[in-house]
Formats: C-alpha cells, structure tokens, sequence
C-alpha cells in the first residue's frame, strides 16, 4: 500500500499526516512554532523553528508508524502564505521571516502597484499589506544589507523543501500571491521584482504543485524511515491545500477555513482580479482553476487571544465549556475580531478589536462566545464581498481547527445563511491537501473514490436573526474608530 505524506506548516505549528490511496488518515502527529512580535504591528518567526517543528512531526510518525512511513510514495507541502525568508549563499536565515500577518509595510504598497500600469489586472489584486511585495520593498528602504545580501528569497513551505531535498523551488500557486508574478502567464514579473529592489536570480524555480521538485536527502531519508530518492512536488500555499483537502477542485466550489486566520476560498476557472475590498485573487493548486479569496486576520488567533485574556488553560476547552454553557446570543457582547489590523472587506492594517455591550452580567465565558460569533461576521462580510463581484458559489466547506467545534461551525453558517459541509478530515485540510497533491505528482487521483463522512451544518434561524441584529452594531466600530 502506497501512503501519502503531506506537511502543513502553519502559523502556530506543524502538522503531518499519512493517509492511504482511501485519503483515510493512517497516522499524524504535531508541534507548535513560537512567534514574536518585537514591535506593533510586526509579527515575525524564525526559519528554524519550522525546521525544527517539522523534523519532530516526522520524528513522531517514524516511532509511531515506522512501517506507514516506509510506505511512502510522496511527500507534499502546504504553508502560511505570504512570508519572506531571506537566506544567504549557505541557505541560512538573515533575519526572522516576516509573516503574513505583519502590518510594516502599509507605506510601501501604492509604490508597488505604481511599478505596474495595471497592477492588480497583472497580478491578481490591489497591494496591501502584508503581501510580499511590500515588505520587500520595506526591507529594501530599512534593511538593505539583508535585502542585498539574500541568495534566495523564499516562502516558508519553500524553505523546508530547501531543507528536505536541498533544492530551490516553489510552485505556481503559493507564488502568484506574493505579487510579483504575472499570474496569468505564470512568469517572476521583471519590473515588479525591480521595483522592490529584487534581482530575477534570487527567486526560486516555478513549478506546478504536483510536479515533482526534489527528493528528500538521504540522510532524512534514513532518519525517518523514508524509502530512498522519496519524492517531493511543488505544494501550495495552506489556502490553496486547504481547498483540496475540502474537495474544492472545481469552479463555484468554496471552502471557508477556521484556522490562526479566516479564509473564505472560492475555485473559478475564470482569472477575475480583484479591484477592491480586501480581496485577492491568485492561482489555484489545480492547474486550470484561479482562487478568489476573502481573508479575516485573526480567526483562531482571536480565540487564542481571549482564552488568555480570561485565563483559561487551553482554548479547546473553553471553547467547549462555551458549548456546554448554552448561552443566547442575544445575551453576548458584540466583538469586531480586528486584532492585527484586516483584510476583507476594509484592507486596513489600522483597525483595532472591541467589545461593545458588555454589562455587570458579562461573563468569561460570554466573551468568549462573543469571540466566536464576531468571526463569524467578519467571514459573513467575506462572502458578501466575494457575491458582489458576481462569483457563483454552488457550495461551501468548512476546514481548519475551529472547524471541530459545531458551536462555531453552525454560528459561521447561520451568519453565511448557507448549509456548509464539514468532513471528517476538516481538522486536517491543508495537510490532507498536501498528500493528495503528491499522490498526483506519483500517477494517482488527485482526490480518492472513498466514503468520506460529511456532517452537513445548517444555519439555525434563530442564531442567524440574533447575528442580524448585532451586525449594525459591528458595522458601528468602524465608524467610532
């Protein structure tokens, strides 16, 4: 039997899963990633620390399954989006990278757009912030030494494949959002790489996300009970991985992904960019299909953030004394989950949290269900923003952790006001996603012939009237800003 290794470094952690030609996950295991914040609005991580979490994600399958991971006929990779690593002739780290979530580099983006006629027509969508190109450009006015001294400009997947097969490379997907591709064409974009200060030969190889890259160095290999010259394929970014993990491989399919961020991911096999409203269109891991995308900054993150805030031991279970409380939701405070700035629908790395409603009654778990349910109305404004230019979206999914929770699941569906499919592998999208793309890098389905459980999640009419009522007074933080 022929297995499947897919490897999605996230924002928080790693995770690696084996799953078998059914997509049945054989065996996973995870680590999380510190991450820094050395002043406001930076958000930064070190390239060794997604090293270090993957070589023990691996460590960890090799003693749990050593025969499932002997078994391996391709390895696959799925990461955060969005983060530049810069690395010197030896492949080493010249600074932490910048994540996708880092808001810097705000005065750099109408300089990028002005290096193109037509920039969001070429690339996909408006430069905003934290999108490679900026922060590029930002390192180029601040930090020219690191700038001028990188060998290699990579993405964060991209360098763990530099670290798994010594080869460097990325695929046409995760590539097309740094905003230096013509995405149409699928080429590195001369003028815009000058523009932010960057030279053609510091970027990695294009390749598709199935097309086979590299093999993992022997001694990995070895290490974790590989077979020799394993093979590793292109990848894509964790939106991109997710979508085909959650079956979203054809034009009007959707996902919406409850991970560290919200992404709202819409498949069309039309390019349509995106003009407006903090929106962002790029290639998708399928060849032949482009992605729309809506994305909130902090979805997970604003859980993780109010289960330390009311002191509570871990956000998995608050969020399950949250279910087990039954609170109305005309009962919870109003919160706007800006926490690190926002994308869609405001494109604004200036905008700030708050609770609004709060009163003597107000409990921890009360703030914690209003974290909740604002996500759910931030996503809500995602997919307004993504039906008003006209997509067609026939049907959604639900992936990513907060996925496990049906208190949240059925709080996004009620503010949608549409029925979402939630797998049992949605905890698991973009790792799953990952392995998937490798199986087709070797000869196989992209997506196997199995009986995959899904649990459809309705919206609940009551919950969606009282989401209704408090989204003027969501909608009324902006204005008090």
């Amino acid at each position: 039997m022929t297995l499947a290794l897919g490897i999605d470094l996230g924002t928080s952690g790693v995770k690696s899963v084996l799953v078998d030609e059914r997509d049945h996950v054989v065996a996973e295991a995870a680590a999380p990633i510190p991450m820094s914040r050395p002043r406001p609005l930076w958000c930064e991580q070190e390239p060794q620390d997604w090293w270090s979490a993957t070589a023990a994600t691996l460590d960890a399958l090799h003693a749990a399954a050593p025969r499932a991971m002997a078994g391996v006929g391709a390895i696959g990779l799925s990461g955060q989006m969005l983060g530049v690593t810069c690395l010197d002739a030896a492949g080493q780290p010249l600074r932490p990278a910048i994540l996708w979530n880092d808001g810097r580099a705000e005065a750099e983006c109408a300089a990028v757009e002005a290096a193109a006629p037509d920039f969001a027509g070429l690339v996909g969508c408006r430069a905003m912030v934290g999108f490679p190109a900026p922060k590029l450009l930002w390192l180029a006015r601040h930090e020219p030494a690191a700038l001028d001294q990188s060998r290699h400009i990579l993405l964060p997947k991209d360098y763990l494949r530099l670290r798994l097969t010594g080869e460097v490379a990325s695929d046409l997907a995760d590539a097309s959002a740094t905003l230096l591709m013509d995405t149409r064409a699928g080429t590195w974009s001369a003028d815009l790489l000058a523009a932010c200060g960057l030279r053609p030969e510091q970027m990695p190889a294009l390749l598709a996300s199935h097309a086979i890259s590299g093999v993992v160095l022997p001694e990995l290999a070895a290490r974790w009970g590989l077979p020799p010259g394993t093979p590793v394929v292109g990848g894509a970014g964790d939106n991109m991985c997710g979508g085909v993990g959650a079956g979203i491989v054809a034009a009007g399919l959707a996902s919406i992904s409850l991970g560290t961020s919200g992404v709202y991911f819409l498949a069309n096999d039309a390019f349509l960019p995106a003009r407006g409203g903090g929106m962002h269109t790029h290639r998708h891991a399928v060849e032949g299909l482009f992605a729309q995308n809506g994305c909130i900054l902090s979805a997970g993150a604003a859980l993780e953030w109010v289960a330390q805030l009311v002191g509570a031991e871990d956000a998995g279970r608050l969020v399950a004394q949250v279910e087990a409380a039954g609170l109305p939701v005309t009962e919870t405070p109003v919160f706007t989950p800006y926490l690190a700035g926002e994308r869609t629908p405001h494109d604004d790395a200036g905008l700030t949290g708050a609770f609004s409603g709060l009163t003597a009654r107000t409990t921890r778990l009360h703030l914690a269900q209003a974290v909740l349910e604002g996500v759910a109305l931030a996503l809500a404004d995602c997919h307004a923003a993504l039906a008003s230019t006209g997509a067609a979206i026939h049907r959604a999914s639900l992936v990513g952790g907060g996925a496990k929770s049906r208190l949240w699941s059925t709080l996004v569906a009620s503010a949608v006001n549409m029925p979402l499919g939630r797998s049992n592998t949605a905890a698991v999208g973009p790792a799953l996603g990952a392995a998937r793309l490798a199986r087709l890098g070797v000869g196989g389905p992209l997506l196997a012939e199995a009986d995959h459980t899904e649990d459809w999640i309705l919206p609940d009419g009551g919950i969606a009237e009282a989401l209704a009522a408090k989204r003027a007074r969501f909608a009324r933080h902006l204005a008090l800003r």
